[in-house]
C-alpha cells in the first residue's frame, strides 16, 4: 500500500481520538469548568451537530480546489480546532474549539476517501479506504485509553496537547506523502450536487445512516449495559472498550478485503450479521463472558460494513464523488444521533439496558431492505451506470456494450446475432451504426 496511505490513517487517528476521548474527560471538565455532567455531555452532541453540517459545506466551498491541497487546510484547520480546546479557560471556548475540528471531520474522511482510493488499483479501493479509517479504530483501540489516562493524570487540556501534536504529525506527513491531483475537468460544487439526484445515491446514504446508527445505538449505553446487565465492575469497562475496539480494528480490514471482492455481498453479509449480533447480544449481555465475546464479534461485523458502505456512495455517485462521500459521513452520524435518540427512549421508559440493541437489530434490517433495492435496481436490464470516479457522465449498460465490442471483433455477424436483427440488415449501414456506437 502507499505510504500516503498512512499519512490519511494518521489524519483519521488524530480526528477520531478528538470525537470519542472526551466521553472518559466529563468529570474533569465538568469540575474544572464549573459546568453539570449534562451541560459537558453537549460537547458531544455539539461535535456530531457540526460534523453533519461541516462536511457537505465544506467540500462544496473546495470543490474546485485539487484534494491534497484541501486536505492541508482541513488539517491546519483542525489543528486549529485542537489548540483552542487545548487552551480554552472558559466552557464556550472550548465549545468553540470542538466545533471548529468537527468541520473538518466529514470533509477529511470524504476527500481523504475518494483520494485513498484514486491512489491503488480499482480492484483494491474498498481496502485503500478500510486503511484510512483503521485510523480511526486505532483511535478507540489505543488512543481513547491513553489520551483518557493522560488527561486524568494531567488534566484534560494534556490531552488536546497531545491531539494537537497528533495533527502537526499528520499535516506533515499529508504534505510529504500524499500525491498532488488535479482538478477534475468537470469539477465544482455545481457538478457535485448534481449527484445527489441520483435515487442511487440516497440509497446508499440511507443504508450507511440505518446501519451504523444500529451499531451506535448500542455503543451508545455500553458502559450501562455492561455494569448493570453483565455485572462487570465499571473498572472493567475500558479494557472492555479495548475488545471492542480490537474487533473494530479487525471487522474494518476484513470488510475492505471482501468488498474489493463482493462489494454488495459484502455489504449484505454486514447488515444482516449486525442484525443478527444484536439480536444475541440481547440475550448473551446478562453474563459476563458471552457478553465479552459478544462484545468482540459485534464491534467485527459493525465496521466490516464501513468499507463497502463507504465505496458504494463513491460508486453511485460516478464523476464527482467527493461531496456524496462526504455526505456520507454526516449519514453516519445523523444515523448515530437518531439511535442514541430512540434508544436513550426505550431506557427511559422502562425496557432496559438492552432495548438498544433490539433498535438495533430493527434498524439493520432496514438498512439491508434499502440495500436490497438499491441491488434490484442495478440489476435492471438497460440502466446505465454511473461513470467511474475521475470520468464525467454515464457508461453504456453492458450489454450495449458487449455488442458494440463484439461487433468490433467478429463484424456483422455477432451485430445481427445480439440486436435480434436479419443478417441482410446487419450489413446496411455498418459505418452509420459503429459511429453512433462510439458517440454513446
Amino acid at each position: 500500500m502507499p505510504l500516503a496511505l498512512l499519512a490519511l490513517a494518521l489524519g483519521a487517528f488524530g480526528i477520531g481520538l478528538t470525537e470519542f476521548v472526551i466521553v472518559g474527560l466529563m468529570s474533569d471538565i465538568s469540575g474544572d469548568l464549573g459546568v453539570s455532567i449534562p451541560t459537558a455531555g453537549l460537547l458531544v452532541s455539539g461535535y456530531a451537530l457540526s460534523v453533519a453540517v461541516g462536511a457537505p459545506l465544506l467540500t462544496a466551498a473546495g470543490s474546485k480546489v485539487p484534494r491534497k491541497t484541501m486536505l492541508v487546510a482541513l488539517m491546519a484547520l483542525f489543528i486549529a480546532g485542537s489548540l483552542i480546546s487545548a487552551l480554552a479557560p472558559t466552557y464556550g471556548l472550548l465549545m468553540t474549539g470542538r466545533v471548529v475540528s468537527a468541520l473538518t471531520h466529514g470533509a477529511f474522511f470524504g476527500i481523504g476517501s475518494v483520494v485513498a482510493a484514486s491512489l491503488v488499483p480499482p480492484a483494491r479501493r474498498a481496502s485503500a479506504v478500510a486503511l484510512m479509517f483503521a485510523g480511526l479504530t486505532a483511535a478507540n483501540v489505543a488512543g481513547v485509553p491513553l489520551g483518557t489516562a493522560l488527561g486524568q493524570q494531567l488534566g484534560w487540556r494534556s490531552t488536546f496537547w497531545a491531539v494537537t501534536a497528533v495533527g502537526l504529525v499528520a499535516l506533515l506527513g499529508v504534505v510529504a506523502l500524499v500525491p498532488r491531483q488535479p482538478v477534475e475537468a468537470a469539477g465544482g460544487w455545481r457538478a457535485e450536487i448534481k449527484v445527489f439526484a441520483l435515487p442511487q445515491v440516497w440509497l446508499a446514504l440511507g443504508v450507511t445512516a440505518l446501519g451504523f446508527g444500529a451499531v451506535f445505538g448500542t455503543v451508545t449505553y455500553i458502559e450501562s449495559m455492561m455494569t448493570q446487565v453483565a455485572g462487570y465492575a465499571s473498572a472493567a469497562v475500558p479494557w472492555l472498550l479495548v475488545l471492542f475496539g480490537i474487533g473494530l480494528f479487525a471487522g474494518n480490514l476484513a470488510g475492505g478485503r471482501a468488498a474489493d471482492r463482493r462489494p454488495m455481498a459484502t455489504l449484505y453479509t454486514a447488515l444482516a450479521g449486525i442484525a443478527a449480533v444484536l439480536a444475541v447480544f440481547a440475550f448473551t449481555a446478562h453474563a459476563k463472558l458471552p457478553a465479552a465475546i459478544t462484545l468482540v464479534v459485534f464491534g467485527a461485523v459493525g465496521f466490516a460494513l464501513v468499507p463497502a458502505a463507504q465505496l458504494r456512495v463513491m460508486d453511485k455517485a460516478g464523476g464527482a464523488p467527493a461531496l456524496a462521500s462526504a455526505a456520507n459521513i454526516g449519514a453516519f452520524n445523523l444515523g448515530n444521533a437518531l439511535a442514541a435518540w430512540l434508544g436513550g427512549l426505550a431506557i427511559d421508559a422502562g425496557a432496559g439496558y438492552t432495548a438498544p440493541n433490539w433498535i438495533g437489530a430493527l434498524l439493520a434490517v432496514a438498512a439491508l431492505l434499502l440495500a436490497l433495492l438499491s441491488g434490484a435496481l442495478d440489476r435492471r436490464p438497460g440502466k446505465p451506470e454511473p461513470a467511474p470516479p475521475g470520468m464525467s457522465g454515464t457508461v453504456r449498460p453492458r450489454t450495449a456494450h458487449l455488442n458494440a465490442r463484439l461487433a468490433d471483433l467478429t463484424g456483422s455477424s455477432a451485430r445481427a446475432v445480439l440486436s435480434g436483427a436479419g443478417g441482410g440488415r446487419a450489413d446496411v449501414g455498418r459505418r452509420d451504426e459503429d459511429d453512433a456506437l462510439r458517440r454513446q
